[in-house]
């Protein structure tokens, strides 16, 4: 008794607690509600089966998702963890979503089937095969009741005619429709693989229980196994299959598929063109390249010739060289010998006293001119200072039309109009005699005459 350990009813609680919420951290349960109870948009309620119930609570910041108003009677599923209201010692299921059920077991098999393939690789781009550009030979793959066939084979017949098109009629809902589908795409790969360029799985809108054919695994292993490409098409935009995932391409709609397939004529017509004006332009381009080059290459060409032609100048300027210093050596040789018949004829007594002899008259003849500079030397400051004086002579300066004027009575140069008065006579001196005037009037301002 000394070692057994009592628990008090908190501590049971708490590991009960402690394991439910580490065994179960996220489930997904449905039930029938009942005791169904809004607490300030804190929902209270029991969910039920036909043999036993469990106490859930879905808390205000999970009510605002809701998309419906629960009431009793009404199957949902629920999702959620459970956990110890250790207060009670009750076990409970608290939510955090809940949908009417129904379309929610849908919902949860979608997810788990798209994990799984996701999972498996079906959805890898890398593996999906190339829509033909220009494909001529297409399957469809749809149901032949209603306007989803006549829309696509209308639209593929005004953008381009002379298709080849094999429909391939199956269920598209209901019991039964996700075999067809995956038989007619097993029929077309087996006996059509190497016709058809490419297949279409189509069907127009409708709910998601409706589209939900085109959510089963055996139709996504029969299109990921397609030799052929498949596009898939199925409901509105805004609808999404996992035929779509797993397709070489999705179109948003049927018609959408129909213009996707098969560009029309005209724009096929404009891409021709444009691919013809690419490769002009192109092919323009190789040309001018191609004339560049030749340009070059005349011109490498000429560089090699007018090398080879300097080398030949060079050739023949070495050559007029050597000629020129053989003929520049005998020229030498010659001009040797004759310069020692010349010493050896100067060494005569008669040659040498005729060589002083003219050295002498050469060294007179250079005396005399020496003396005869010397004298024109002197005699030219001579000239030049009598020039000077001739031309400072104030009798020059007057010959040149300017005069000389002094006062009568004392005889003294004028130079500055302050030096004499109004009424004194004076005596202007100019080249041919005497003026004696009287001053009237005088100025020191002299405007300035050129002469």
């Amino acid at each position: 008794m000394d070692n057994l350990h009592v628990f008090t009813v908190s501590e049971i609680n708490s590991i009960i607690k402690n394991i439910l919420e580490e065994a179960f951290p996220e489930i997904w349960v449905e039930g029938e509600i009942s005791n169904f109870k809004n607490y300030n948009n804190h929902l209270f309620f029991t969910l039920k089966d036909e043999e036993s119930q469990i106490k859930a609570v879905l808390f205000r910041s999970y009510t605002n998702s809701l998309k419906f108003m629960p009431k009793d009677g009404m199957k949902v599923l629920v999702r959620g963890k459970l956990t110890l209201y250790e207060a009670r010692g009750e076990y409970q299921l608290v939510a955090n979503y809940m949908e009417p059920l129904g379309i929610g077991i849908l919902k949860i098999r979608f997810e788990e089937l798209k994990k799984k393939l996701e999972e498996k690789g079906y959805f890898d781009e890398a593996r999906k095969k190339p829509i033909p550009l220009f494909p001529h030979k297409i399957g469809i793959i749809t149901s032949t009741k209603g306007a989803v066939i006549k829309d696509m084979l209308n639209i593929l017949k005004r953008r381009f005619f002379g298709l080849h098109i094999i429909i391939f009629p199956v269920k598209v809902q209901g019991e039964g429709a996700k075999e067809e589908i995956s038989d007619a795409i097993n029929f077309a790969n087996k006996h059509f693989k190497d016709f058809l360029d490419v297949i279409i799985l189509a069907r127009g809108g409708g709910s998601f229980e409706d589209l939900f054919a085109f959510n089963e695994e055996i139709v996504a292993d029969a299109i990921y196994c397609s030799h052929i490409p498949i596009i898939s098409a199925i409901g509105h935009e805004t609808d999404f299959t996992i035929s779509d995932f797993v397709a070489d391409l999705r179109a948003p709609t049927p018609s959408a598929a129909a213009e996707l397939v098969v560009n029309s004529k005209d724009v096929l017509e404009d891409r021709i063109y444009n691919l013809f004006l690419r490769c002009k332009s192109s092919l323009s381009k190789r040309i001018l390249e191609i004339k560049k080059k030749i340009d070059y290459e005349k011109r490498s060409l000429k560089s090699f010739l007018q090398s080879i032609k300097s080398s030949s100048e060079k050739i023949l300027y070495y050559e007029s060289r050597i000629s020129r210093a053989v003929f520049v050596k005998l020229n030498n040789g010659k001009q040797k010998i004759g310069n020692l018949y010349k010493f050896f004829c100067q060494l005569s007594p008669q040659k040498k006293l005729k060589l002083k002899r003219e050295k002498l008259m050469r060294l007179k003849s250079i005396l005399i001119n020496s003396i005869k500079k010397i004298i024109q030397l002197k005699k030219m400051p001579v000239y030049n200072f009598s020039a000077s004086l001739d031309s400072l002579s104030p009798l020059k300066v007057i010959s040149r039309g300017y005069s000389i004027t002094r006062e009568v009575k004392t005889e003294r140069i004028i130079k500055n109009p302050d030096a004499i008065n109004v009424g004194d006579e004076i005596l202007t001196i100019v080249q041919y005699g005497e003026i004696i005037s009287v001053v009237k009037n005088k100025t020191k301002k002299i405007s300035k005459k050129k002469f």
